[in-house]
């Protein structure tokens, strides 16, 4: 009796053992697995942003930008893409991050440049993980397996199509445009194929809240790629040109804190300056004088002198001709005190 007692005792505690390092296997796949599915969204690194938190701060309202907002976000419930085309320093950036936020789906956010691939949007293969398996259900047997599993990280576009999210693309143009193949399922047959992934999950189903606004300068500038026509037909072009002499004052007022009467001359000295002078003077060209002016006397009542407003906007405007020379910035402010 004592024997067979013992020997059930011995036969128990080796499937205990054994039942012990199976859990313990079925922990790491379980962990795996977990690890997997959230990757990307360790350490803060999920892509998604809440609508809230990517509300420009501050944002003019005027009726020029409500009606300009309206035309998109009406686009996008038309279930159209939207590319938002204009020189640079217009605003463009900040109208596609208030029409995504109107939405109140997430956001997420993709800067385009020449790094851009099709890795970049849709995501990659990041390292391998692995775990082993001690099988002991044998007695006097130790059976060790390992176990290696790629780990696939979505990037920006897939996290968008599966997760519903309004996509904005800023600088869409300056990327090369073979990275942008992908989009065409994506937008014609609602399917988002992720070259590199293998399996049945090599392709997602694009969720019917997704929506994407595309933004890039005039083809005039440099750095612009020309994208290809069978993309270019499935947007909707919405052109933002420069606002209304009134919105460029609201929008100046609330980034800095000078007189009216202070605001208003920078403002029409920018305009001036933008029909005389062959460069870009965009309103941002504005906000940078107003703030540098700041720091400078005004005068009283913020009236400002010709001989101070010129040297501001020499010193805004000189980096848009940086490396031709002495001369040509002796030109820009020939050409600067001339207009004001």
């Amino acid at each position: 009796m004592a024997d067979d007692a013992s020997r059930k005792r011995k036969v128990r505690g080796r499937k205990i053992r054994s039942d012990r390092s199976q859990k313990a296997g079925r922990r790491a796949k379980k962990e795996l697995a977990r690890k997997a599915s959230n990757a990307g969204k360790k350490n803060g690194d999920s892509p998604l942003t809440d609508p809230a938190d990517v509300t420009p701060d501050p944002f003019v309202e005027t009726d020029a930008v409500t009606a300009l907002r309206g035309r998109i976000t009406g686009w996008l419930e038309a279930d159209q893409p939207v590319h938002l085309i204009g020189p640079t320093g217009c605003g463009k950036t900040a109208l596609a991050l208030s029409a995504a936020a109107k939405r109140g789906r997430p956001v997420v956010w993709l800067n385009g440049d020449e790094a851009v691939d099709t890795a970049a949007l849709v995501g990659d293969h990041a390292g391998g993980e692995r775990y082993k398996e001690d099988d002991r259900f044998v007695s006097g047997v130790s059976k060790q397996t390992e176990i290696i599993r790629e780990r696939w990280v979505d990037n920006p576009l897939s996290v968008a199509v599966r997760e519903g999210a309004t996509l904005v693309y800023n600088e869409f143009s300056r990327s090369d445009p073979a990275a942008h193949n992908v989009l065409l399922s994506v937008f014609e047959e609602g399917v988002l194929e992720r070259p590199g992934k293998r399996g049945e999950n090599r392709s997602i189903d694009v969720h019917p809240e997704f929506r994407a606004i595309l933004t890039s300068n005039d083809v005039e500038y440099a750095g612009v790629h020309e994208q290809q026509d069978a993309l270019l037909d499935r947007f909707v072009g919405v052109h933002v040109d420069y606002y209304d002499g009134e919105t460029e004052r609201e929008i100046v007022r609330s980034h800095v804190d000078l007189p009216e009467e202070a605001i208003e001359v920078v403002v029409e000295t920018m305009r001036t300056l933008r029909d005389d002078l062959e460069i870009v003077v965009g309103t941002r060209a504005a906000i940078t004088a107003a703030k540098g002016l700041t720091i400078f006397d005004s005068g009283e009542n913020g009236t400002l002198d010709d001989e101070l407003l010129t040297e501001v906007f020499v010193d805004v405007l000189a980096p848009k001709i940086a490396g031709q020379g002495p001369d040509d910035v002796r030109q820009l402010q020939t050409q600067i005190a001339e207009s004001i």
